[in-house]
C-alpha cells in the first residue's frame, strides 16, 4: 500500500477529538449512496418505461413502410411482395392501404385514418390484432364473396369485382320486409366488418355488432355533381393498444372493401416490412427502394422506417433521461459539499501533523495525494454502497412489481424496472469525479502548510 492511501485511510478510521468530522463524514457517505441510488432507480425506471413504449410501438407498426413518392399507389403489387419479400433482413411483408375517412354513428362522427389489410400477411408484421379485448378479429379472416370472387377470378379481374359482390349480396337483402326482425340481421351479418380503436368506438359510441357509416373524401362524380362515397360497417370487434393516437383514430377493414370504397382497384398504398434487426431500418430500408425500383421497372419508391416516424417521441423520451440524471444527480454535489467540508475540518483537526509529516521529509505532493485519496475513498465507499442498494431496489422492483399502477392510464399495471450495467458504470464514473473535485481545496490547503507557523507554540 502506497505511504498516501496508508495515511488516508488511517484518518478515516481513527478517532478524532472532533466527533463533529466524524458525523460529517458518515453523512457524506451516505449522500454519495442515496445519489448514487436514486440514479440508479430512476434510471431502471426510464429505461422501463422506454423498453416497454417500445416493444408495444414496434409490435403496433411496421419497421419498414415501402410507398410511392408520388402517392399513386403501388400497382402489381403481387410480384413486388413475393419479390421483396425474399430480400435479406426481411421476416415478413404485408400489403396495405391507409385513408382517412369520416366514420359516423347516428349523429355522432370521427375523423379516423382507415387500414385496409389482408389479416393473414398482418399478423406477421404487427401486433394490432392481437389487441382487439372487444368482439374477434376473425370477422376480417373470413372468406367474404370478396375474397372468393378475387381467388376464383381469372388474371387481370381485381379485388374491386370481389367486393362489389358482396355489395350486391348486402342489396339482396336489403329487399326483405324493413320490419322483419330476422332480415334486419342477414342485413347487418352480411354487411362488410370492421375493427375500431377503443377511443374511437366510444367517441361515435359504437359497440361491438353496431353499424357505423364510413365516408370517403374522394367521392364519385354523379350527373348532380361530386357525391361522397360511403359503405356501411359491421363493427366486429375493438382493440387497445395503449397508444392513444392509434385508439382513438385508427380502424381496420379488409384490403378488398377498402379498394372498394376508394375506387382503387387492385392498387395498395404501402407495402409494411418486419425485419430481423430494427436497428438497421434505416440501410435495410434503402436496399429495399433499389429493390423495388429494379423489380417493377420503374423508380419513385420511397421508405420510412419506425425511427423515423417516432423520432419526435423517443427524442422526448432521451430528454427526460438527461433531466433525471442532472436532477437526481445534485444528490451527489450536496454530498461532495460535505466531502469538501469535512476534509477541510480534517486539515484543521491534523495540522501539526502535517506539519510533522513535512518536516520529517514527506514532500507537498504526498500531502496533497493523502486528502487527495482520503476524499476519493469518502466517494467510492458511498458509490459502491449506492450502487448495491441501487441495483437491489431495481431488482426487487422488476421481479415483484410492487409499485403498481392504473392500467387505464398508463396501460400498464405496474412501474417496470430494467436496469443496465453501462448506467451503473457511467453513475459511479459521474460520482467520484465530483468527489475527486471536492477534495481539490482541501488537499490544496493542507500542502501549503507552513512547519515552522504550525509547530512554533510546541
Amino acid at each position: 500500500m502506497r505511504f498516501e492511501l496508508f495515511v488516508a485511510t488511517r484518518y478515516l478510521r481513527a478517532k478524532r477529538r472532533q466527533a463533529f468530522i466524524g458525523i460529517i463524514t458518515a453523512i457524506s457517505i451516505a449522500g454519495v449512496a442515496a445519489g448514487v441510488a436514486s440514479l440508479i432507480v430512476a434510471l431502471a425506471i426510464n429505461n422501463g418505461f422506454r423498453q416497454d413504449l417500445q416493444t408495444r410501438l414496434l409490435g403496433s407498426t411496421s419497421h419498414i413502410s415501402l410507398l410511392r413518392v408520388e402517392s399513386d399507389g403501388i400497382r402489381d403489387w403481387h410480384p413486388l411482395l413475393d419479390k421483396l419479400s425474399k430480400e435479406p433482413h426481411v421476416v415478413a411483408a404485408a400489403p396495405a392501404i391507409y385513408e382517412q375517412v369520416l366514420i359516423s354513428r347516428g349523429p355522432r362522427a370521427r375523423g379516423a385514418v382507415l387500414k385496409g389489410m389482408l389479416p393473414q400477411y398482418e399478423r406477421k408484421v404487427s401486433d394490432l390484432l392481437q389487441t382487439v379485448n372487444m368482439g374477434s378479429a376473425e370477422a376480417l379472416d373470413e372468406q367474404s364473396a370478396s375474397a372468393t370472387t378475387a381467388e376464383s377470378a381469372p388474371n387481370g379481374a381485381t379485388a374491386r369485382e370481389g367486393a362489389r359482390a358482396t355489395q350486391e349480396s348486402t342489396q339482396a337483402l336489403s329487399t326483405q320486409t324493413p320490419d322483419d326482425l330476422a332480415g334486419v340481421a342477414q342485413r347487418v351479418a352480411a354487411m362488410p366488418p370492421i375493427i375500431l380503436g377503443k377511443d374511437l368506438a366510444d367517441g361515435v359510441g359504437a359497440t361491438v355488432g353496431s353499424v357505423v357509416l364510413v365516408t370517403s373524401p374522394q367521392g364519385e362524380l354523379t350527373p348532380f355533381g361530386m357525391v361522397p362515397k360511403y359503405i356501411r360497417f359491421r363493427v366486429a370487434g375493438v382493440f387497445n393498444s395503449g397508444f392513444y393516437d392509434y385508439d382513438s383514430s385508427w380502424a381496420f377493414i379488409r384490403l378488398a372493401d377498402a379498394q372498394e370504397l376508394f375506387g382503387l382497384g387492385d392498387v395498395v398504398s404501402v407495402i409494411q416490412f418486419k425485419i430481423d434487426d430494427i436497428y438497421q431500418a434505416g440501410d435495410v430500408g434503402r436496399e429495399l427502394e433499389q429493390a423495388a425500383d429494379a423489380a417493377s421497372g420503374r423508380r419513385g419508391f420511397m421508405t420510412t422506417n419506425w425511427m423515423e416516424q417516432n423520432k419526435p417521441l423517443f427524442r422526448a423520451l432521451k430528454l427526460e433521461r438527461v433531466v433525471t440524471f442532472i436532477t437526481i444527480g445534485l444528490i451527489v454535489f450536496v454530498a461532495a459539499l460535505n466531502i469538501l467540508i469535512s476534509l477541510t475540518m480534517m486539515v484543521m483537526e491534523k495540522t501539526k501533523d502535517i506539519a510533522v509529516l513535512i518536516s520529517m521529509g514527506t514532500k507537498k505532493g504526498q500531502i496533497r495525494r493523502v486528502f487527495i485519496a482520503q476524499g476519493v475513498l469518502i466517494g467510492v465507499i458511498g458509490t459502491a454502497i449506492g450502487l448495491v442498494l441501487g441495483y437491489a431496489i431495481s431488482y426487487a422492483g422488476g421481479h415483484y412489481h410492487f409499485i403498481s399502477l392504473s392500467p387505464e392510464v398508463y396501460s400498464i399495471d405496474y412501474v417496470p424496472f430494467v436496469p443496465r450495467a453501462m448506467d451503473g458504470v457511467i453513475t459511479a464514473l459521474v460520482s467520484i469525479g465530483i468527489s475527486f473535485i471536492a477534495t481539490i481545496y482541501p488537499s490544496w490547503s493542507a500542502a501549503r502548510i507552513l512547519p515552522a507557523e504550525a509547530l512554533r507554540y510546541e
